[in-house]
């Protein structure tokens, strides 16, 4: 695919306003380390909360979601949609407990949890375990995802889609560094409504494509794929027979570790919920 002139002016325009959050948010960045990690611990709710949805968000997030929906069909959601119920504890039991705990890291809890030589160790430990091996392997799959898409759209080799992923993370890098929490927030919220704008247009497009939803749904039940739509998997599913649907919603969301879906929030997720501005109105007893 070429890209005309107008197209290159849109992504013109978007990386110039992506450096220009940089630039604005520089100086308030550069007041404390405070400021730079946790953005003052001053961030409105729905600012944090669209930033942890967002960057949930990648180039193989698209290409997961499609492959599990084209093999299990919406059912195949549950992999991922098991960890709804980590999330909707963590912003209920943990978040004020988090913010009231006043670490600027997840991994500093540990310090605070347990004590002595021990506890430091083990924060140690976690934030270059989490922060080198983890990290690079989530950042592995992430631009090879995101190599793949550049290659298919268009036409180019490993190579040249491989030097605009560097390209790109430099440049994402620099904004970071410029503008710290505050910078990657607004982003973050910028970026989500053009990724959620665009999915929206490209699902009424391919669902048009085929004539419609009734269309699709005719067409799926000649393919022998009438359960496709279902949100459930059905009771004599194969790929998820109902006992292993129970185990993805009553055991996997708090038996396994995902980065900042772990039970009680961790990561990023834990970074936004510090950053936040303090809770008014109602709260637990214990969180008082």
């Amino acid at each position: 695919m070429r890209l005309t002139i107008i197209d290159w002016l849109i992504i013109g325009l978007y990386f110039a306003f992506n450096i220009g959050i940089g630039f604005y948010y520089k100086a308030r960045a550069g007041k404390s380390t405070a400021e730079f990690f946790l953005s003052g611990r001053n961030v409105p709710w729905w600012l944090a909360g669209t930033s942890m949805v967002a960057t949930t968000f990648a180039a193989d997030t698209p290409l997961a979601v499609t492959g599990f929906v084209a093999k299990n069909g919406i059912a195949g959601n549950w992999v991922w949609w098991s960890f709804l119920m980590s999330g909707m504890l963590t912003v209920f039991f943990y978040a004020r407990l988090w913010r009231r705990a006043q670490v600027m890291t997840d991994v500093e809890f540990a310090e605070i949890r347990y004590a002595g030589k021990p506890a430091a160790f083990l924060r140690g430990f976690r934030a270059l375990y989490l922060g080198i091996p983890i990290n690079c392997i989530i950042l592995g799959w992430v631009n090879l995802a995101m190599v793949k898409i550049l290659q298919l759209i268009f036409g180019i080799t490993k190579v040249e889609a491989l030097i605009i992923v560097l390209g790109m993370i430099v440049l994402t890098s620099a904004i970071s560094t410029l503008s710290g929490l505050w910078g990657v927030l607004v982003t973050d919220v910028f970026q989500f409504v053009i990724k959620m704008s665009m999915v929206i247009i490209l699902a009424v497009f391919a669902v048009n494509a085929v004539g419609g939803i009734e269309a699709m749904k005719t067409k799926l039940a000649d393919a022998g794929r009438g359960d496709a739509l279902n949100i459930v998997p059905a009771v004599g599913s194969l790929w998820m027979p109902m006992i292993t649907f129970f185990v993805y919603i009553g055991v996997n969301w708090w038996a396994t570790w995902y980065p900042g879906a772990e039970p009680g929030g961790g990561g990023y997720i834990a970074q936004r919920m510090f950053s936040a501005k303090r809770g008014r109105g109602f709260s637990w007893p214990w969180h008082r």
